[in-house]
């Protein structure tokens, strides 16, 4: 019998949480035959919508109004997925699922473990984000006595699923570029990006190279015109006055073939990224399986996708060889720290939790490197593109994600007998 299932999450929302929502969508109505799909729709903070008018929200337009009148009409749901925050949590239906990005830092917050544990199951995008939560531990005090009582973790089970390689065909993107060799960073403008020390020591570095240049496709809130004109000032005070390399803007809605065309274009190199820390990193994901070199960290969610197994003859022996997961990109030595005082999100960014700090020198070293000698990076990232599109293929995705939510068939051995349950 068909679950009715209840999504909840920004499937409109132009950002990070929104494409997750919009795979869960996609990965339920993929197994209709398990799923019977109700949406209610929520915003992301400031962020846009998403511009497409196609097939697909069509069929949201449809879920959400089928929705209302079910509700309205005392209808009520067995299951429900909500994508978001787990603060943001609660117990919708007899059975309930949390879908969550989870945290880029190393502690999560004590609500979190509260709420986690209303759930029946958790759904992450990478292995961080359930290290982090499995790992978190709060010792708990009696409010009545202020006596430790034990401690407090995240008891539901939480497993992971990471995003699909998208089969998106790429739409040629018009670039009004006089360099010839052109780094790419995609990030929203805040703290956690450290787009700050990205731009200032990529100027640094180039201040004397006019043939090289840095395409800073980014927003702060939306892609409105005033949230351009913040964007273009922003930039300016972070670029090296006397620097004779070029930053470039690019600003506004791009669909997913654009960032794909973006990605792929022929004066792109490569994509760079100094980000504090990560649930998984999106653009960084989409660059790699489109073939694109990759400057960052080796710490928190990228890691389940930019390191890859590889074979290599083990120390001491001729034939025998064991299989080790090996960084297939331009590795940015980090140290791990405080997160600064201005990141500090009450009830999600714990003061006393610690995030990557890229390292100046290793980042200003490794651009000079990849201008130098940019076919290495080109065939290490050729190799992991060819990894990741079979590793990470779309139906395999789509098709755990269900699972994850809802096995199809659950296959118990009785003695000698194989009993089913649908």
């Amino acid at each position: 019998m068909r679950k009715k299932i209840l999504l909840r999450g920004p499937v409109l929302s132009r950002s990070g949480y929104g494409e997750q929502a919009r795979f869960a969508l996609r990965s339920l109505r993929r197994h209709e035959d398990r799923f019977d799909v109700y949406l209610v729709n929520t915003q992301w903070g400031a962020t846009g919508w998403t511009p497409q008018d196609n097939e697909e929200r069509q069929y949201i337009d449809f879920i959400i109004q089928k929705t209302y009148h079910f509700v309205n009409n005392g209808g009520s749901f067995d299951m429900s997925l909500q994508v978001t925050i787990p603060n943001e949590w609660e117990k919708l239906a007899p059975i309930n699922i949390g879908y969550t990005a989870g945290i880029e830092t190393t502690k999560i917050a004590p609500g979190w473990i509260e709420k986690s544990n209303l759930m029946d199951k958790i759904i992450v995008i990478s292995n961080h984000a359930r290290n982090t939560l499995v790992d978190t531990v709060y010792e708990a005090y009696s409010q009545q006595t202020n006596q430790h009582v034990g401690n407090a973790s995240v008891e539901t089970p939480v497993e992971v699923v990471s995003y699909p390689a998208k089969l998106t065909k790429k739409k040629a993107v018009k670039l009004d570029l006089d360099t010839d060799f052109n780094f790419l960073m995609v990030s929203q403008w805040g703290p956690r990006k450290n787009i700050g020390n990205t731009i200032k020591w990529f100027t640094e570095k180039f201040k004397d190279n006019p043939d090289v240049g840095l395409v800073v496709k980014g927003f702060v809130k939306s892609n409105c015109t005033m949230d351009r004109a913040y964007a273009e000032n922003a930039l300016k005070s972070l670029i090296e006055k006397e620097a004779k390399c070029k930053v470039y803007l690019l600003h506004g809605d791009m669909s997913d073939e654009e960032m794909i065309g973006l990605y792929s274009h022929q004066k792109i190199n490569c994509l760079i990224s100094l980000s504090h820390g990560e649930g998984f990193g999106l653009p960084l994901f989409e660059a790699a399986y489109s073939g694109l070199p990759i400057v960052t960290t080796n710490w928190s969610g990228q890691c389940d996708f930019l390191n890859m197994p590889v074979k290599q003859r083990k120390k001491g022996a001729k034939k025998k060889t064991t299989t080790v997961m090996k960084p297939m990109f331009a590795e940015v030595s980090y140290t791990l720290g405080p997160i600064q005082k201005e990141a500090v999100w009450d009830g999600v960014l714990q003061a006393d939790s610690n995030w990557c700090y890229p390292e100046e020198d290793s980042y200003k070293s490794i651009l000079g490197d990849i201008t130098d000698s940019y076919d290495k990076y080109k065939d290490v990232a050729t190799k992991l593109k060819a990894w990741i599109k079979k590793e990470f293929e779309s139906d395999k995705q789509h098709d755990a994600f269900a699972n994850a939510v809802l096995v199809k068939t659950e296959e118990i051995p009785v003695g000698n007998m194989l009993v089913s349950f649908d």
